[in-house]
């Protein structure tokens, strides 16, 4: 059997290879080992292993006496490494319990410290530290932090009692509290627990470990997790492991100090140390955001304007081993390092090291400058950032000439800009986020619970907290502009109003947020597009050197051609003609098309459509200068563009002269049960041949037109869409070929084209080798054969798809990542029957899919030649393209 508990720090050996595998151990155990490896101050330790979280939560309960004894023996290691004994009235040996994935998750599982004090090791403690007051202090937070994680109270009522007692003693903040005022808290807190939970608390110093383990395999399924997995494709299966290590105390008096800190700035990207720090306090105080914490640099501290000593200034030999530290583990990790130290006494520790959450400008900054720095090479950069993550980037940010009626100003948490209405809790963000609606979320501090809040909002703003708080490391994550610590801000939840000075605003008012500056502004601020040159420039280049597949755009107008242009987009993958029929010039005449019960009085509606579509594709053949353009004929249900109700009804009538009764009982009879599956895609062009020939005729003469005025001849790609069988795109291939000979005699010039077809079907797929007898290229359609594969109405499946990820019946939503066993199945099969028949056969897909990184790694083993994505999405789909290539 594997092991399933592992030391570190003192004498542990961590020979075995699994001590360090973070599937194994977590990101934390395995960097943890690797740091005490390296010979840096690392508190000792044991892990134990992600498999043993996965055995817990499946099936359930107790834990194994192997387990047990493990566990025992381990923390022999740390009594004897430390030289003090867990549960010894006299010295006691004090422990955090810490969780530890195999990824970064900040702030979403739980944690407890100050683990094995009770009634008589606090005195122990005090006796030992000579230091009453850091003994009860310790006592307070260990009790206020199990009883929330452990034994299920809330918080609240432990910070209400606090806050209480520094009232009556005219207390400002916690550090003012004596040793007396602890012992009296701790009283307090105990009895609190008594009558929540009617027992007393638990002064076994083995039943809080072990309650303490199973906590921390709890949290991996608290609600919170499982929404930060939802929301960054974390599989539920992988489990935490949990990390027990011995405490040192940065709240031992003015020589000891806590603090978290990243070797680069994790907002901009600048090489240089980044971070905060509290003098006397524990790790909690600073991440938590409960007090404000001070800067670490001199230079950081001289640029705020801010009063506080840095860490730099105030303990200069502890940060002068931090940055030697710093040095150390950037050069040994090869990437940028989010670290959690503490000072106990003058001597520091290491708690954490892990590579850092940072903002899309950051990791194309950090990526592009380690590369000038020879730390990494290109392959390393094009894989270090999260294609997702430039997203954040491709939007617009504030004009700065535009005028700012400025209400205050916090800490530049999370960079970007964003405006909307004020909401004052999660569950209000989320509502109005439903509804359509831009909204700030606006709190003293956030925490965990607030996940599905924070990722609902534009924006975040915090009364409380520094840059390394829950709400700016999230944010950042998350790609959220978040302003943090802004001191003038209050909120009264009962009148649903905040005060900013002496301006009160009330939920529902706009405000905008100016992640970058720390500035919080009074109604929306105008924005401006954002830059693509520099850094961004300079890694997608090497994505591009390294990619095999091109990268094209799903578009129909010129500005999103331009934009897409702009973005680096090699051509249109699909081109939506019905979206272009919709135009409120042109509805009239495609409905008087519709209706029309004879060709003669279709025809006569397409010949004043014809010019419109022509003059479209001008406009599209113009803008993509030679690129190849994929143009989808008319697709969707004839019902979609129908008349509602008697007014459009009337309107129409009196537009083309039919009777109004006779209008609605044609549209009776277009009337169907499943729209979706019935009269659309090329069976309107089997049935109405006379619609495809007008637009085939459209994109023809535009092209030659192009061609005649430029010089760079279009490249149109005519696609047949929901094509099931060889013969219906035999008939189709036909009527557009004979369109393009008549078009090519009128005007006197030939161009070159394709005809192919859209595979969205599961019958296209399975048949795929006929139908390339007749198609040049097929490009697949994974919006609709996903929903034709699953039986799932993608309008419809929000209802019920949640569900269905969580439990694990899908790893993630179909229908933003493709379902690689069952979808992705018929893509390859499609793919190989296809090229069985016709080697030379292009293939691409055009679904949402084709801007989703995991589905273009997919396509890249699948050997397409190309996917197309939305405009905003091309820079993702060419870097996620890179990498996949890159493996």
């Amino acid at each position: 059997m594997n092991q399933q508990v592992y030391t570190f720090g003192g004498n542990a050996s961590n020979d075995d290879p699994r001590s360090r595998d973070k599937v194994v151990v977590g990101g934390k155990g395995a960097n943890l080992a690797e740091m005490a490896g390296i010979g840096l101050p690392v508190p000792p330790g044991f892990t134990i292993t992600t498999e043993e979280c996965v055995k817990y939560l499946a099936e359930g309960s107790d834990f194994s006496e192997k387990l047990r004894a493990d566990v025992a023996q381990a923390l022999t290691h740390i009594e004897q490494t430390v030289g003090k004994k867990f549960g010894d009235a006299a010295d006691p040996l004090l422990v955090s319990v810490r969780s530890g994935a195999r990824v970064s998750m900040p702030g979403m599982m739980d944690t407890v410290l100050n683990l094995g004090l009770n009634d008589a090791t606090v005195e122990g403690l005090a006796a030992v530290s000579g230091d009453a007051r850091f003994a009860w202090d310790s006592y307070r937070r260990f009790i206020q932090m199990y009883s929330d994680v452990v034994l299920g109270i809330e918080h609240h009522l432990f910070e209400e009692a606090l806050e209480i007692a520094k009232e009556d003693q005219g207390y400002l903040a916690d550090v003012e509290m004596s040793a007396d005022d602890w012992r009296k808290i701790v009283r307090q807190y105990k009895d609190i627990v008594a009558a929540e939970l009617d027992r007393p608390f638990p002064q076994d110093v083995n039943e809080q470990l072990w309650g303490a383990i199973a906590a921390v395999f709890d949290s991996w399924d608290s609600d919170r997790a499982k929404v930060y997995r939802r929301l960054n494709d974390i599989p539920g299966d992988w489990g935490t492991a949990v990390n027990v290590q011995a405490m040192v105390f940065g709240n031992m008096g003015d020589t000891s100090a806590t603090g978290v800190a990243f070797t680069r700035d994790p907002a901009t990207g600048e090489k240089a140390y980044y971070g905060e720090w509290l003098v006397n306090a524990q790790g909690e105080d600073v991440v938590a955001g409960i007090r404000t914490p001070q800067y670490l640099t001199l230079k950081a501290r001289e640029a705020a304007g801010a009063r506080p000593l840095s860490m730099e200034e105030a303990m200069p030999e502890a940060y002068g081993q931090l940055a030697e530290v710093f040095e150390l583990l950037e050069g040994h990790y090869k990437d940028m390092q989010d670290i959690e130290f503490t000072v106990e006494r003058g001597k520091l520790w290491m708690l954490q090291t892990r590579s850092g959450k940072r903002t899309a400008k950051a990791a194309l900054k950090m990526a592009v400058d380690m590369v000038a720095e020879g730390l990494i090479d290109e392959k390393t950069a094009i894989r270090r950032v999260d294609p997702m993550a430039l997203d954040q980037l491709l939007h617009p940010t504030l004009d700065p000439a535009a005028p700012r009626d400025i209400l205050g100003r916090g800490l530049p948490a999370s960079p970007g800009a964003a405006s909307g209405a004020i909401v004052l809790d999660a569950d209000t963000a989320e509502k109005h986020a439903e509804l359509g609606e831009a909204v700030i979320l606006v709190r003293i501090e956030t925490s965990p619970e607030d996940i599905h809040g924070m990722h609902a909002a534009k924006g975040i703003l915090t009364a409380r907290g520094g840059m390394t708080s829950h709400a700016a490391v999230v944010a950042r994550g998350m790609g959220r502009p978040c302003v943090s610590g802004a001191s003038g801000l209050s909120i009264n939840m009962k009148d649903r109003t905040l005060r900013m000075g002496k301006r009160e605003l009330k939920e529902g008012d706009i405000i905008t947020l100016d992640g970058a500056s720390g500035d919080i502004m009074a109604g929306e601020v105008p924005t401006v597009e954002p830059e693509l040159a520099g850094d961004f420039a300079e890694l997608m280049s090497w994505a591009d050197k390294h990619r095999r597949m091109k990268v094209r755009t799903n578009a129909e107008t010129p500005a999103d051609c331009r934009m897409a242009r702009q973005f680096g987009a090699e051509g249109i993958g699909l081109c939506r003609t019905e979206h272009m029929f919709f135009d409120a010039g042109r509805i009239s005449a495609v409905r008087q098309m519709i209706l029309a019960e004879d060709e003669a009085g279709r025809r006569a509606a397409l010949e004043k459509l014809l010019p419109e579509q022509r003059a479209d594709f001008h406009a599209i053949f113009e803008v993509m200068s030679g690129l190849p353009v994929t143009i989808r004929l008319l697709d969707p249900p004839l019902h979609e563009f129908l008349p509602q109700g008697d007014a459009e009804f009337a309107e129409l009538s009196e537009a083309i002269g039919i009777g109004a009764e006779t209008l609605k009982r044609r549209a009776d009879e277009l009337h169907e049960m499943n729209p979706m599956l019935g009269h659309r895609g090329c069976r309107l062009g089997i049935t109405f041949p006379e619609i495809y020939e007008m637009q085939a005729r459209a994109i023809f003469e535009a092209a030659c037109d192009v061609a005649e005025a430029s010089g760079d001849a279009p490249v149109p790609e005519v696609m047949i869409p929901l094509v099931a069988t060889r013969r219906e795109l035999q008939i189709l291939r036909a009527l557009v070929d004979k369109v393009a000979l008549q078009v090519f005699a009128e005007k006197g010039r030939t161009l070159e084209y394709m005809v192919g077809t859209m595979i969205e079907l599961p019958r296209a797929a399975l048949m795929a080798g006929e139908i390339a007898e007749e198609a040049l290229f097929f490009s697949f359609g994974t919006n609709d054969l996903t929903q034709t594969t699953l039986g799932v109405s993608r309008d419809d499946a929000a209802r019920f798809l949640s569900p269905y990820v969580e439990k694990g019946i899908y790893p993630r939503d179909p229908f933003v990542t493709l379902d690689i066993e069952g979808v992705g199945q018929l893509v390859r099969m499609g793919a190989e029957r296809g090229r069985a028949t016709r080697p030379d056969l292009k293939l691409g897909i055009c679904g949402e899919h084709g801007g989703d990184p995991a589905s273009i790694a997919f396509c890249e083993a699948t050997g397409l030649d190309y996917v197309s994505a939305s405009p905003f999405r091309v820079p993702i789909a060419r870097l996620a393209a890179a990498q996949a290539a890159l493996g």
